[in-house]
């Protein structure tokens, strides 16, 4: 699938159309879920220009993966659920993938960011101050999964954690 080459100057908080995955909010900002009727997402200011770009319309189930960084986050994706019909395209450096088969919500986000996962990629990574990695090396890994019920639970569990996780970091903070 096809990203878009626009850079931060060229997306808005409030104006446009055409949602954005960001690859620098996939590093910082975004988790593991990326819950595009929760998390707050970007947009291509210019609707002209957004409707004129190659790229492919993003789903729920769409992984984006961040391709560059400054370190080994390198890989570091977001699994896209909540998309509604939204028009959502994957930006500057950023791979997007669809699943060949169907994967229980969650579990390839919480899987493709696990330390199981991303010690594959780092032999794949290249460059010495910017690092990353291309889509070929991330078609020669391995996407290891158990069966359906299985992957629920477990990106069932992940979910939960993150929410208590967030729960009391929200009590820290506060009291």
């Amino acid at each position: 699938m096809r990203n878009n080459t626009l850079s931060r100057a060229d997306l808005s908080d409030t104006e446009g159309r055409i949602y954005n995955v960001h690859y620098g909010d996939i590093l910082v900002k975004f988790g593991e879920v990326l819950n595009v009727q929760c998390d707050s997402l970007p947009r291509i200011t210019d609707d002209d220009l957004a409707e004129r770009l190659t790229c492919q319309p993003l789903f729920d189930g769409d992984v984006i993966i961040a391709d560059t960084a400054e370190d080994e986050a390198v890989g570091k994706c977001c699994e896209l659920r909540g998309c509604d019909g939204k028009p959502i395209v994957a930006g500057l450096h950023t791979i997007a993938c669809r699943p060949r088969i169907g994967f229980a919500s969650g579990y390839l986000g919480y899987y493709l960011n696990s330390a199981a996962f991303h010690n594959q990629l780092l032999p794949l990574m290249q460059g010495i101050k910017v690092i990353s990695v291309s889509r070929s090396a991330i078609g020669v890994t391995d996407v290891r999964y158990p069966s359906l019920p299985e992957q629920d639970v477990i990106g069932s569990f992940f979910q939960q954690l993150d929410a208590l996780i967030t729960l009391h970091q929200r009590e820290y903070y506060v009291g």
